[in-house]
């Protein structure tokens, strides 16, 4: 019987990395008779019409009692209309990221969005924020806890090395348990779950694993990517489309008249998992 060489790929989801085709990453694809008659997006910003190209006042605001009183607002350049339109949209997300070590990533991914014209994102605070969610999960379904159990269980302890043959049951204990995602409580005011929140795609692979003396010890690498993009059904549902900051995000990314990419966002770290012969 062979032994398992590493570093080794055991998990992949069936959604691939890099998959600028997925719905969340179209960009420029819509007028604004899709948006309005499609989607609702009538009220978007409370400083500018992205439509007519205007600043709002209070005279041209519908909700005001001024509303008609006077003509239509100071034009403006499609540029400026977007620079304004991303400063509400800075300025709307500190709603979902109050407070933490994590709550300034929305305003600096958004930054991204407008300038970064579809570069993938990286940033050390992410990278962080996955491996304190995946050392600090002590539930049943932590994969790394499962890992743990499945490794020492399936070392040829007489030969010292794992088994090739013994590779599906790695993944087998991945697949029994949940892949971190930032859908937590504390994740709705950290700046987490307006971030990230679900995940895309994620590879898992064990880098190293060393035996000696009746004890391993194994480097797990986890890779994640998500998308930093809406889609139809996103602004679709009434939980997104309620909210203004949702439907400026839509619009920027969607309307044809602005089209700012979405972006891969992607985070990475690897843990240390032990054990012993005798716990098993």
């Amino acid at each position: 019987m062979s032994a398992l060489q590493f570093p080794c790929t055991i998990f992949k989801t069936q959604k691939k990395m890099e998959d600028y085709s997925a719905s969340d990453m179209h960009c420029g694809d819509l007028s604004e008779f899709q948006l309005k008659r499609a989607f609702h997006l009538v009220d978007v910003s409370t400083r500018v019409n992205p439509y007519t190209l205007t600043k709002i006042t209070p005279f041209n605001q519908p909700q005001s009692r001024f509303y008609g009183s006077r003509s239509e607002g100071e034009k403006i350049s499609r540029q400026e209309c977007a620079k304004i339109l991303f400063d509400e949209f800075r300025h709307l997300s500190r709603t979902f990221s109050i407070y933490g070590p994590y709550s300034h990533l929305i305003e600096k991914m958004i930054t991204h969005m407008q300038k970064g014209n579809g570069m993938p994102f990286q940033d050390t605070s992410l990278d962080s924020a996955l491996k304190k969610h995946i050392l600090n999960d002590n539930s049943k379904n932590n994969t790394r806890l499962l890992l743990t159990k499945v490794v020492g269980k399936n070392i040829d302890w007489g030969k010292g090395y794992f088994p090739l043959a013994q590779k599906k049951e790695l993944t087998k204990a991945i697949l029994r348990g949940k892949l971190p995602k930032f859908d937590r409580l504390q994740d709705s005011f950290n700046g987490m779950g307006i971030t990230v929140h679900d995940v895309w795609a994620t590879h898992i692979a064990i880098k190293s694993l060393h035996i000696e003396n009746e004890r391993y010890r194994a480097l797990v690498n986890y890779k994640i990517q998500d998308h930093f993009g809406l889609d139809s059904e996103d602004i679709s549902a009434l939980k997104f489309n309620q909210f203004r900051f949702f439907r400026i995000w839509f619009l920027l990314q969607r309307y044809n008249l602005f089209g700012f990419k979405p972006f891969m966002t992607d985070m990475e770290t690897t843990v240390e998992i032990t054990g012993r012969r005798d716990e098993n």
